[in-house]
């Protein structure tokens, strides 16, 4: 008997043991504990020890305050051009009140499913099938907008709702196709053409600029010859300038040597003569013979014989 009543001993502390660790709760992070005695709500746990009234007290409920990412399976829609299509949409929330979670909604995510359905097909109802596909971040802002309102009283708040796919009619996508092939063929054309443009714009500047530099270059170059036929027309004026200075250098220095060698009148004269000669270089066909000259009727015929042509002997 005092061993069936020592196992009963041990079986009392034990079960007593396991009371008094099941009251003790320890809440971790980002989590949060309802506690409900005799069935009513009595409180909310945040992280930290908690103890609880054995058989009284009990955890209804453990939350996750993290936010959190459900992804629902594609909705079919209508748009207002009746094309209907498929949507698939992904919601972030995080749960802000755990007692409203607890007790505001049965199964708050397929109420946030349903809820999230029938707002998309109110949103894309009012949408054509061309703003539906390039409106994404519109129908993100009402759905998240209406969302957030409706989940308020569940103690659930929405962050932020995204369009995953969006998936059209096959046939819709053939069209849609066909459009995005035709509109790159387009673009094509239109870079092909201005590409062609502009290359014959550089052509014709590049043609332009050549004919210029060209005509620089003759402009430049009928100066430099006009300026070298210039410069020879000046030298050589300057030359037979130069060359009659000196005759004329010679002949004043040859009378002045006859004069002081004491010649006569009549020498002179005849100096005179051959330097009219040496002017007529044989080309003249008129000298005018002064006056004094014509008495000297010996000299007319030595002028006669050195002339080339007949001479014309005028007073």
């Amino acid at each position: 008997m005092s061993i069936v009543g020592t196992i009963f001993g041990i079986i009392i502390i034990l079960f007593v043991i396991y009371v008094v660790l099941s009251c003790v709760r320890i809440v971790p992070q980002a989590q949060a504990y309802v506690i409900e005695r005799l069935g009513a709500y009595n409180g909310t746990w945040s992280v930290g020890l908690h103890f609880k009234i054995p058989f009284i007290d009990r955890v209804a409920r453990r939350v996750l305050l993290k936010e959190q990412v459900v992804d629902f399976a594609p909705q079919p829609v209508i748009t207002k051009d009746n094309v209907t299509m498929r949507i698939d949409t992904v919601v972030y929330y995080q749960i802000t009140d755990p007692k409203l979670y607890a007790y505001g909604v049965d199964n708050p995510i397929m109420a946030i499913e349903n809820l999230t359905a029938t707002t998309l097909r109110n949103i894309i109802g009012d949408l054509e099938l061309d703003a539906t596909l390039t409106s994404r971040e519109t129908i993100n802002t009402k759905m998240r907008a209406t969302l957030d309102v409706a989940t308020d009283p569940w103690g659930i708040k929405v962050n932020r709702v995204e369009l995953k796919n969006i998936i059209p009619p096959a046939e819709i996508q053939n069209a849609m196709e066909k459009q995005m092939k035709a509109e790159r063929e387009r673009r094509e054309a239109i870079l092909r053409a201005e590409g062609e443009k502009k290359s014959s714009v550089l052509i014709a500047e590049g043609h332009k600029a050549s004919m210029i530099l060209e005509a620089e270059a003759e402009k430049e170059s009928a100066i430099l010859k006009a300026e070298a036929r210039k410069e020879a027309m000046i030298r050589e004026a300057e030359g037979q300038a130069e060359a009659i200075l000196k005759v004329q250098q010679a002949t004043a220095d040859g009378l002045r040597a006859i004069k002081e060698a004491g010649a006569d009148d009549a020498v002179i004269k005849l100096k005179s003569l051959e330097a009219f000669e040496k002017a007529a270089d044989g080309k003249a066909t008129k000298i005018i013979v002064p006056s004094e000259i014509q008495s000297l009727a010996g000299l007319v015929s030595s002028v006669k014989e050195v002339a080339t042509e007949p001479l014309k002997i005028e007073e």
